[in-house]
Protein backbone atom coordinates (compact mmCIF):
# COMPACT_ATOMS: atom_id res chain seq x y z
CA UNK A 1 0.00 0.00 0.00
CA UNK A 2 1.41 3.34 -1.07
CA UNK A 3 0.95 5.34 2.14
CA UNK A 4 2.21 8.60 0.70
CA UNK A 5 -0.37 8.62 -2.11
CA UNK A 6 -3.53 7.47 -0.37
CA UNK A 7 -6.25 10.06 -0.60
CA UNK A 8 -8.08 11.15 2.54
CA UNK A 9 -11.08 8.91 1.89
CA UNK A 10 -8.81 5.85 1.66
CA UNK A 11 -6.77 6.89 4.69
CA UNK A 12 -9.89 7.29 6.81
CA UNK A 13 -11.26 3.94 5.68
CA UNK A 14 -8.02 2.19 6.65
CA UNK A 15 -7.75 4.08 9.95
CA UNK A 16 -11.25 2.94 10.91
CA UNK A 17 -10.52 -0.68 10.00
CA UNK A 18 -7.21 -0.63 11.86
CA UNK A 19 -5.29 -1.64 8.76
CA UNK A 20 -3.00 1.38 9.07
CA UNK A 21 -2.52 4.08 11.70
CA UNK A 22 -1.97 7.85 11.59
CA UNK A 23 1.52 7.26 13.00
CA UNK A 24 2.45 5.02 10.06
CA UNK A 25 1.15 7.51 7.49
CA UNK A 26 2.91 10.45 9.11
CA UNK A 27 6.16 8.51 9.32
CA UNK A 28 5.86 7.66 5.63
CA UNK A 29 5.43 11.35 4.77
CA UNK A 30 8.42 12.26 6.93
CA UNK A 31 10.55 9.61 5.25
CA UNK A 32 9.49 10.91 1.84
CA UNK A 33 10.38 14.43 2.91
CA UNK A 34 13.84 13.27 3.93
CA UNK A 35 14.25 11.80 0.43
CA UNK A 36 13.05 14.70 -1.70
CA UNK A 37 12.30 17.72 0.48
CA UNK A 38 15.58 19.51 -0.15
CA UNK A 39 15.16 19.20 -3.91
CA UNK A 40 11.58 20.46 -3.99
CA UNK A 41 11.65 22.85 -1.01
CA UNK A 42 7.90 22.91 -0.31
CA UNK A 43 7.94 23.59 3.45
CA UNK A 44 8.82 26.69 5.45
CA UNK A 45 8.32 25.10 8.87
CA UNK A 46 8.14 21.49 9.99
CA UNK A 47 6.34 20.42 13.17
CA UNK A 48 7.11 16.70 12.87
CA UNK A 49 7.65 15.94 16.57
CA UNK A 50 4.44 17.66 17.62
CA UNK A 51 2.61 15.93 14.79
CA UNK A 52 3.90 12.51 15.92
CA UNK A 53 2.43 13.13 19.36
CA UNK A 54 -0.88 14.10 17.77
CA UNK A 55 -0.78 11.04 15.51
CA UNK A 56 -0.36 8.77 18.54
CA UNK A 57 -3.36 10.47 20.16
CA UNK A 58 -5.35 9.99 16.93
CA UNK A 59 -4.38 6.32 16.90
CA UNK A 60 -5.83 5.97 20.39
CA UNK A 61 -9.00 7.82 19.35
CA UNK A 62 -9.64 5.18 16.70
CA UNK A 63 -9.02 2.41 19.21
CA UNK A 64 -11.57 4.00 21.57
CA UNK A 65 -14.06 4.57 18.70
CA UNK A 66 -13.91 8.30 19.44
CA UNK A 67 -12.41 9.52 16.17
CA UNK A 68 -13.55 12.81 14.65
CA UNK A 69 -14.40 13.10 10.91
CA UNK A 70 -10.80 13.82 9.77
CA UNK A 71 -8.97 12.28 12.71
CA UNK A 72 -5.31 11.80 11.89
CA UNK A 73 -5.40 13.16 8.31
CA UNK A 74 -1.94 14.61 7.64
CA UNK A 75 -2.38 18.19 6.46
CA UNK A 76 0.02 20.84 5.14
CA UNK A 77 -1.00 24.45 5.79
CA UNK A 78 0.01 27.41 3.65
CA UNK A 79 2.36 29.86 5.37
CA UNK A 80 -0.15 32.64 4.77
CA UNK A 81 -2.92 31.07 6.83
CA UNK A 82 -3.28 32.31 10.39
CA UNK A 83 -3.16 29.85 13.27
CA UNK A 84 -3.19 31.50 16.67
CA UNK A 85 0.18 31.42 18.40
CA UNK A 86 2.11 30.22 15.35
CA UNK A 87 4.56 32.05 13.10
CA UNK A 88 2.99 33.09 9.78
CA UNK A 89 5.54 34.65 7.44
CA UNK A 90 3.67 34.89 4.13
CA UNK A 91 7.05 34.48 2.50
CA UNK A 92 8.33 37.86 3.72
CA UNK A 93 11.50 38.71 5.60
CA UNK A 94 9.47 41.47 7.23
CA UNK A 95 7.21 38.84 8.83
CA UNK A 96 9.64 36.10 9.78
CA UNK A 97 8.81 36.58 13.47
CA UNK A 98 5.12 37.35 12.97
CA UNK A 99 2.92 35.46 15.47
CA UNK A 100 -0.74 35.11 14.51
CA UNK A 101 -3.25 36.17 17.16
CA UNK A 102 -6.26 34.58 15.43
CA UNK A 103 -7.04 31.36 13.57
CA UNK A 104 -8.58 31.43 10.11
CA UNK A 105 -11.96 29.69 9.80
CA UNK A 106 -10.68 26.92 7.50
CA UNK A 107 -7.83 25.66 9.72
CA UNK A 108 -10.12 26.12 12.71
CA UNK A 109 -12.59 23.68 11.15
CA UNK A 110 -9.88 21.30 9.97
CA UNK A 111 -8.38 21.16 13.47
CA UNK A 112 -11.81 20.63 15.02
CA UNK A 113 -12.35 17.73 12.61
CA UNK A 114 -9.10 16.07 13.72
CA UNK A 115 -6.53 17.03 11.06
CA UNK A 116 -2.85 16.97 12.01
CA UNK A 117 -0.86 19.98 10.79
CA UNK A 118 2.69 18.75 10.32
CA UNK A 119 4.17 21.51 8.11
CA UNK A 120 3.66 24.99 6.73
CA UNK A 121 3.99 25.38 2.96
CA UNK A 122 5.87 27.93 0.91
CA UNK A 123 4.28 30.91 -0.81
CA UNK A 124 5.71 33.86 -2.73
CA UNK A 125 6.04 37.01 -0.68
CA UNK A 126 2.58 38.27 0.29
CA UNK A 127 1.15 35.66 -2.14
CA UNK A 128 1.34 38.12 -5.05
CA UNK A 129 2.84 35.82 -7.69
CA UNK A 130 1.84 32.75 -9.67
CA UNK A 131 5.18 31.08 -8.96
CA UNK A 132 6.61 30.20 -5.53
CA UNK A 133 9.92 31.64 -4.40
CA UNK A 134 10.94 34.24 -1.87
CA UNK A 135 14.10 35.76 -0.51
CA UNK A 136 13.17 34.29 2.87
CA UNK A 137 12.53 30.66 1.87
CA UNK A 138 14.16 30.19 -1.52
CA UNK A 139 12.76 28.52 -4.63
CA UNK A 140 10.03 25.87 -4.49
CA UNK A 141 10.16 23.47 -7.44
CA UNK A 142 7.74 21.27 -9.34
CA UNK A 143 8.23 17.61 -8.34
CA UNK A 144 7.48 16.48 -11.90
CA UNK A 145 10.23 18.68 -13.37
CA UNK A 146 12.33 20.65 -10.91
CA UNK A 147 13.31 23.25 -13.51
CA UNK A 148 9.67 24.35 -13.62
CA UNK A 149 7.52 26.27 -11.14
CA UNK A 150 4.82 24.38 -9.22
CA UNK A 151 2.69 27.49 -9.68
CA UNK A 152 1.59 29.87 -7.00
CA UNK A 153 0.79 31.26 -4.72
CA UNK A 154 -0.15 27.96 -3.04
CA UNK A 155 2.79 26.30 -4.78
CA UNK A 156 4.28 24.72 -1.68
CA UNK A 157 0.97 23.04 -0.86
CA UNK A 158 0.54 21.58 -4.35
CA UNK A 159 4.18 20.49 -4.62
CA UNK A 160 4.00 18.78 -1.23
CA UNK A 161 0.80 16.97 -2.17
CA UNK A 162 2.11 15.83 -5.54
CA UNK A 163 5.40 14.70 -3.99
CA UNK A 164 3.66 12.55 -1.39
CA UNK A 165 4.50 14.72 1.61
CA UNK A 166 0.96 15.12 2.97
CA UNK A 167 -2.55 13.71 2.47
CA UNK A 168 -4.28 17.07 1.90
CA UNK A 169 -3.23 20.72 1.87
CA UNK A 170 -4.89 24.10 1.96
CA UNK A 171 -4.47 27.16 -0.21
CA UNK A 172 -5.91 30.55 -0.99
CA UNK A 173 -7.01 31.91 -4.35
CA UNK A 174 -7.19 35.61 -5.29
CA UNK A 175 -6.36 35.15 -8.96
CA UNK A 176 -5.84 31.41 -9.33
CA UNK A 177 -3.54 30.63 -6.42
CA UNK A 178 -5.19 27.26 -5.75
CA UNK A 179 -5.99 26.28 -9.33
CA UNK A 180 -2.66 27.24 -10.97
CA UNK A 181 -0.57 25.00 -8.68
CA UNK A 182 -3.22 22.29 -8.83
CA UNK A 183 -2.82 22.17 -12.61
CA UNK A 184 0.98 22.45 -12.53
CA UNK A 185 1.30 19.61 -10.03
CA UNK A 186 -1.44 17.24 -11.21
CA UNK A 187 -3.84 17.55 -8.28
CA UNK A 188 -7.38 18.83 -7.74
CA UNK A 189 -8.13 22.43 -6.71
CA UNK A 190 -11.41 24.20 -6.02
CA UNK A 191 -12.36 27.86 -6.04
CA UNK A 192 -15.80 27.74 -4.49
CA UNK A 193 -18.42 30.41 -5.08
CA UNK A 194 -17.54 33.48 -3.06
CA UNK A 195 -18.99 33.19 0.43
CA UNK A 196 -19.40 29.41 0.43
CA UNK A 197 -16.14 28.87 2.35
CA UNK A 198 -15.56 31.45 5.08
CA UNK A 199 -12.49 33.66 5.19
CA UNK A 200 -11.06 35.93 7.85
CA UNK A 201 -11.64 39.71 7.72
CA UNK A 202 -10.72 41.90 5.96
CA UNK A 203 -10.03 39.43 3.12
CA UNK A 204 -13.57 38.07 3.21
CA UNK A 205 -15.05 41.32 1.86
CA UNK A 206 -12.95 41.09 -1.30
CA UNK A 207 -14.97 38.97 -3.76
CA UNK A 208 -11.78 37.88 -5.53
CA UNK A 209 -10.46 36.15 -2.39
CA UNK A 210 -11.26 32.50 -1.71
CA UNK A 211 -9.95 29.93 0.74
CA UNK A 212 -9.73 26.40 -0.62
CA UNK A 213 -8.14 22.99 -0.54
CA UNK A 214 -5.84 20.91 -2.72
CA UNK A 215 -6.55 17.20 -2.89
CA UNK A 216 -5.67 14.06 -4.83
CA UNK A 217 -9.27 13.30 -5.72
CA UNK A 218 -12.60 14.98 -6.28
CA UNK A 219 -14.15 12.75 -3.64
CA UNK A 220 -11.68 14.20 -1.13
CA UNK A 221 -12.70 17.68 -2.24
CA UNK A 222 -16.35 16.84 -1.58
CA UNK A 223 -15.47 15.47 1.87
CA UNK A 224 -13.54 18.62 2.76
CA UNK A 225 -16.00 21.05 1.20
CA UNK A 226 -18.76 19.64 3.38
CA UNK A 227 -16.62 20.18 6.49
CA UNK A 228 -15.17 23.65 5.83
CA UNK A 229 -18.03 25.40 4.01
CA UNK A 230 -20.97 27.16 5.58
CA UNK A 231 -21.58 30.25 7.72
CA UNK A 232 -18.93 31.37 10.19
CA UNK A 233 -19.44 34.08 12.82
CA UNK A 234 -16.50 36.23 11.67
CA UNK A 235 -17.46 36.29 7.99
CA UNK A 236 -20.50 38.29 6.92
CA UNK A 237 -20.08 37.05 3.34
CA UNK A 238 -20.53 33.43 4.44
CA UNK A 239 -23.98 33.96 5.93
CA UNK A 240 -25.89 31.86 3.44
CA UNK A 241 -27.56 28.49 3.91
CA UNK A 242 -25.08 25.63 4.06
CA UNK A 243 -25.37 23.39 1.02
CA UNK A 244 -23.92 19.93 1.74
CA UNK A 245 -22.84 17.99 -1.32
CA UNK A 246 -24.06 14.42 -1.56
CA UNK A 247 -21.40 12.07 -2.94
CA UNK A 248 -23.55 11.26 -5.95
CA UNK A 249 -21.78 11.37 -9.33
CA UNK A 250 -23.52 13.42 -11.97
CA UNK A 251 -24.51 11.44 -15.05
CA UNK A 252 -22.66 13.01 -17.97
CA UNK A 253 -25.11 11.73 -20.57
CA UNK A 254 -26.97 14.67 -22.04
CA UNK A 255 -25.02 17.35 -20.19
CA UNK A 256 -24.15 20.36 -22.32
CA UNK A 257 -20.53 21.43 -21.86
CA UNK A 258 -19.15 24.49 -23.62
CA UNK A 259 -15.44 24.51 -24.44
CA UNK A 260 -13.34 27.63 -24.86
CA UNK A 261 -9.69 27.04 -25.61
CA UNK A 262 -8.57 30.64 -25.18
CA UNK A 263 -11.38 32.57 -23.41
CA UNK A 264 -11.08 34.96 -26.34
CA UNK A 265 -7.48 36.13 -26.01
CA UNK A 266 -5.01 33.72 -24.36
CA UNK A 267 -2.14 32.06 -26.24
CA UNK A 268 -1.55 28.35 -25.52
CA UNK A 269 1.27 25.85 -25.70
CA UNK A 270 0.46 23.13 -28.23
CA UNK A 271 0.34 20.41 -25.59
CA UNK A 272 -2.04 22.41 -23.39
CA UNK A 273 -4.31 22.90 -26.40
CA UNK A 274 -4.17 19.24 -27.46
CA UNK A 275 -4.73 17.93 -23.91
CA UNK A 276 -7.73 20.22 -23.45
CA UNK A 277 -9.26 19.05 -26.74
CA UNK A 278 -8.57 15.43 -25.82
CA UNK A 279 -10.24 15.94 -22.43
CA UNK A 280 -13.28 17.48 -24.12
CA UNK A 281 -13.42 14.55 -26.52
CA UNK A 282 -13.29 12.15 -23.57
CA UNK A 283 -16.30 13.88 -22.03
CA UNK A 284 -18.09 13.56 -25.37
CA UNK A 285 -17.31 9.86 -25.33
CA UNK A 286 -18.90 9.63 -21.88
CA UNK A 287 -22.15 11.02 -23.26
CA UNK A 288 -21.85 14.77 -22.79
CA UNK A 289 -22.88 17.17 -25.54
CA UNK A 290 -19.65 19.14 -26.03
CA UNK A 291 -19.39 22.21 -28.21
CA UNK A 292 -16.73 24.84 -28.88
CA UNK A 293 -17.85 28.37 -28.04
CA UNK A 294 -16.41 31.82 -28.57
CA UNK A 295 -16.15 34.41 -25.80
CA UNK A 296 -15.52 38.02 -26.80
CA UNK A 297 -13.27 38.68 -23.81
CA UNK A 298 -9.94 40.36 -24.49
CA UNK A 299 -6.85 41.56 -22.64
CA UNK A 300 -9.00 43.97 -20.65
CA UNK A 301 -9.60 40.93 -18.43
CA UNK A 302 -5.99 41.36 -17.27
CA UNK A 303 -6.43 45.05 -16.61
CA UNK A 304 -9.71 44.45 -14.79
CA UNK A 305 -8.08 42.00 -12.40
CA UNK A 306 -4.98 44.15 -11.89
CA UNK A 307 -7.02 47.24 -11.09
CA UNK A 308 -9.25 45.38 -8.64
CA UNK A 309 -6.34 43.70 -6.90
CA UNK A 310 -4.47 47.00 -6.75
CA UNK A 311 -7.44 48.73 -5.16
CA UNK A 312 -7.98 45.99 -2.59
CA UNK A 313 -5.02 43.79 -1.64
CA UNK A 314 -2.47 46.09 -3.25
CA UNK A 315 -3.71 49.09 -1.28
CA UNK A 316 -3.56 47.18 2.01
CA UNK A 317 -0.03 45.97 1.33
CA UNK A 318 1.22 49.36 0.18
CA UNK A 319 -0.15 51.02 3.32
CA UNK A 320 1.83 48.62 5.51
CA UNK A 321 5.01 47.93 3.59
CA UNK A 322 5.62 50.43 0.80
CA UNK A 323 8.09 52.42 2.88
CA UNK A 324 11.67 53.35 2.22
CA UNK A 325 12.93 51.55 5.32
CA UNK A 326 11.39 48.27 4.11
CA UNK A 327 12.34 48.30 0.43
CA UNK A 328 15.67 46.52 0.78
CA UNK A 329 13.88 43.62 2.49
CA UNK A 330 11.20 43.21 -0.19
CA UNK A 331 11.47 40.88 -3.18
CA UNK A 332 11.88 42.41 -6.62
CA UNK A 333 8.43 41.26 -7.69
CA UNK A 334 6.67 42.76 -4.65
CA UNK A 335 8.16 46.17 -5.42
CA UNK A 336 6.96 45.74 -9.01
CA UNK A 337 3.53 44.70 -7.73
CA UNK A 338 3.35 47.89 -5.68
CA UNK A 339 4.15 49.89 -8.78
CA UNK A 340 1.43 48.16 -10.82
CA UNK A 341 -1.19 48.35 -8.10
CA UNK A 342 -0.69 52.08 -7.54
CA UNK A 343 -2.44 52.64 -10.88
CA UNK A 344 -5.84 51.81 -9.36
CA UNK A 345 -7.45 55.25 -9.64
CA UNK A 346 -11.21 55.73 -9.10
CA UNK A 347 -11.73 56.13 -12.86
CA UNK A 348 -9.90 52.90 -13.61
CA UNK A 349 -11.82 51.08 -10.89
CA UNK A 350 -15.05 52.18 -12.56
CA UNK A 351 -13.77 51.00 -15.95
CA UNK A 352 -12.79 47.66 -14.44
CA UNK A 353 -16.21 47.21 -12.90
CA UNK A 354 -17.85 48.01 -16.24
CA UNK A 355 -15.72 45.44 -18.02
CA UNK A 356 -16.46 42.83 -15.34
CA UNK A 357 -20.14 43.27 -16.17
CA UNK A 358 -19.35 42.77 -19.86
CA UNK A 359 -17.49 39.56 -18.97
CA UNK A 360 -20.49 38.23 -17.07
CA UNK A 361 -22.95 39.05 -19.85
CA UNK A 362 -20.82 37.06 -22.31
CA UNK A 363 -20.54 34.08 -19.98
CA UNK A 364 -24.22 34.24 -19.05
CA UNK A 365 -25.08 33.78 -22.73
CA UNK A 366 -23.06 30.56 -22.71
CA UNK A 367 -24.88 29.38 -19.59
CA UNK A 368 -28.25 29.99 -21.26
CA UNK A 369 -27.67 26.86 -23.34
CA UNK A 370 -24.84 25.01 -21.54
CA UNK A 371 -24.52 23.53 -18.07
CA UNK A 372 -20.76 24.07 -17.65
CA UNK A 373 -17.79 25.74 -19.30
CA UNK A 374 -14.50 23.88 -19.86
CA UNK A 375 -11.20 25.67 -20.49
CA UNK A 376 -7.50 25.22 -19.70
CA UNK A 377 -6.20 26.20 -16.26
CA UNK A 378 -2.74 27.34 -17.36
CA UNK A 379 -1.56 28.26 -20.86
CA UNK A 380 1.99 26.99 -20.53
CA UNK A 381 3.89 24.45 -18.43
CA UNK A 382 7.27 26.00 -19.27
CA UNK A 383 7.53 28.80 -16.70
CA UNK A 384 10.82 28.41 -14.80
CA UNK A 385 10.87 27.85 -11.06
CA UNK A 386 12.83 31.07 -10.52
CA UNK A 387 10.74 33.20 -12.91
CA UNK A 388 10.43 36.85 -11.88
CA UNK A 389 7.71 38.91 -13.53
CA UNK A 390 9.49 42.11 -12.61
CA UNK A 391 12.42 41.32 -14.91
CA UNK A 392 11.64 38.32 -17.14
CA UNK A 393 9.66 38.03 -20.36
CA UNK A 394 7.49 35.11 -21.38
CA UNK A 395 6.56 33.84 -24.83
CA UNK A 396 3.77 31.36 -25.57
CA UNK A 397 3.13 29.99 -29.05
CA UNK A 398 5.38 32.64 -30.54
CA UNK A 399 3.61 35.50 -28.78
CA UNK A 400 5.11 37.55 -25.95
CA UNK A 401 2.51 37.62 -23.18
CA UNK A 402 2.00 39.65 -20.03
CA UNK A 403 4.56 38.23 -17.56
CA UNK A 404 2.30 38.77 -14.56
CA UNK A 405 -0.97 37.28 -15.79
CA UNK A 406 -0.49 36.12 -19.36
CA UNK A 407 0.22 32.43 -18.72
CA UNK A 408 -2.79 31.28 -16.68
CA UNK A 409 -6.53 31.46 -17.29
CA UNK A 410 -7.88 31.52 -13.75
CA UNK A 411 -8.40 35.15 -12.71
CA UNK A 412 -11.41 35.86 -14.99
CA UNK A 413 -13.32 33.59 -12.62
CA UNK A 414 -12.13 35.57 -9.61
CA UNK A 415 -13.61 38.58 -11.36
CA UNK A 416 -16.77 36.47 -11.82
CA UNK A 417 -16.34 35.16 -8.31
CA UNK A 418 -19.81 33.69 -7.79
CA UNK A 419 -19.00 31.00 -10.37
CA UNK A 420 -17.39 27.94 -8.73
CA UNK A 421 -14.40 26.44 -10.56
CA UNK A 422 -12.85 23.00 -10.22
CA UNK A 423 -9.38 22.42 -11.69
CA UNK A 424 -8.59 18.79 -12.52
CA UNK A 425 -5.63 17.18 -14.32
CA UNK A 426 -5.92 16.68 -18.08
CA UNK A 427 -2.65 14.91 -18.90
CA UNK A 428 1.03 15.72 -19.27
CA UNK A 429 3.00 18.20 -21.33
CA UNK A 430 6.09 17.23 -23.28
CA UNK A 431 8.35 18.37 -20.43
CA UNK A 432 6.69 15.99 -17.97
CA UNK A 433 4.66 18.66 -16.18
CA UNK A 434 0.93 17.98 -15.76
CA UNK A 435 -1.69 20.07 -17.52
CA UNK A 436 -5.11 20.93 -16.13
CA UNK A 437 -8.55 22.04 -17.16
CA UNK A 438 -11.06 24.21 -15.36
CA UNK A 439 -14.67 23.09 -15.03
CA UNK A 440 -16.69 26.26 -14.46
CA UNK A 441 -20.14 26.08 -12.89
CA UNK A 442 -23.03 28.49 -12.92
CA UNK A 443 -23.21 30.97 -10.01
CA UNK A 444 -23.45 29.28 -6.61
CA UNK A 445 -23.91 25.85 -8.25
CA UNK A 446 -21.08 24.32 -6.21
CA UNK A 447 -23.00 21.11 -5.55
CA UNK A 448 -23.66 20.42 -9.21
CA UNK A 449 -20.05 21.24 -10.14
CA UNK A 450 -18.58 18.91 -7.55
CA UNK A 451 -20.98 16.16 -8.59
CA UNK A 452 -19.82 16.66 -12.18
CA UNK A 453 -16.28 16.13 -10.95
CA UNK A 454 -17.38 12.98 -9.14
CA UNK A 455 -19.04 11.74 -12.32
CA UNK A 456 -15.88 12.27 -14.37
CA UNK A 457 -13.69 10.70 -11.69
CA UNK A 458 -15.98 7.66 -11.52
CA UNK A 459 -15.34 7.08 -15.22
CA UNK A 460 -11.68 8.10 -15.55
CA UNK A 461 -10.25 7.28 -12.14
CA UNK A 462 -7.99 9.48 -10.04
CA UNK A 463 -4.93 11.03 -11.68
CA UNK A 464 -2.56 10.33 -8.78
CA UNK A 465 -3.93 6.83 -8.22
CA UNK A 466 -3.26 5.45 -11.69
CA UNK A 467 0.47 4.85 -11.44
CA UNK A 468 1.21 8.51 -12.06
CA UNK A 469 3.98 9.70 -9.75
CA UNK A 470 6.79 12.21 -10.08
CA UNK A 471 9.30 10.01 -11.86
CA UNK A 472 12.29 10.58 -9.63
CA UNK A 473 10.55 9.72 -6.35
CA UNK A 474 10.63 6.37 -4.60
CA UNK A 475 7.42 4.89 -3.24
CA UNK A 476 7.08 4.28 0.51
CA UNK A 477 5.01 1.15 1.02
CA UNK A 478 3.44 -0.70 3.91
Amino acid sequence: MDLCYLDACEVLKHYKSGKISPVEVLQAHIERYEQVGAEINPFTQRMFERALQQARAAEQAYQRKKARPLEGVITAIKDETYIRGEVTTNGSRLLQNNIADVTDPVPERLLAAGCIFHARTATPEFSVASYTWSDLWGVTRNPWNTDITPGGSSGGSAAALAAGLCTIANGTDMGGSVRIPAAQCGVVGLKASHGRIPEIPPYNVDPYVHHGMLTRSVRDMVLLYNLISGPHPVDLMSQMAKEPVASVPLDLRGLKIAVSLDLGFFSLDDDVRSNTLAYAETLRGLGADVELVTLDWDARCIRTAQIHQGAQMGHMLREKYDRAEYHDQLTSYVKHYFSLSSAASPQRILEANDYAQHMWQALEKVFQTCDFLLCPTVCSTRVPADFDYSRDTLEIDGVEVDPVKGWFMTYPFNTLSRCPVLSVPSGFAANGVPTGVQLVGQPYADTRLLQLGLGIEAELGVFLHAGNRPLDLQVVKA
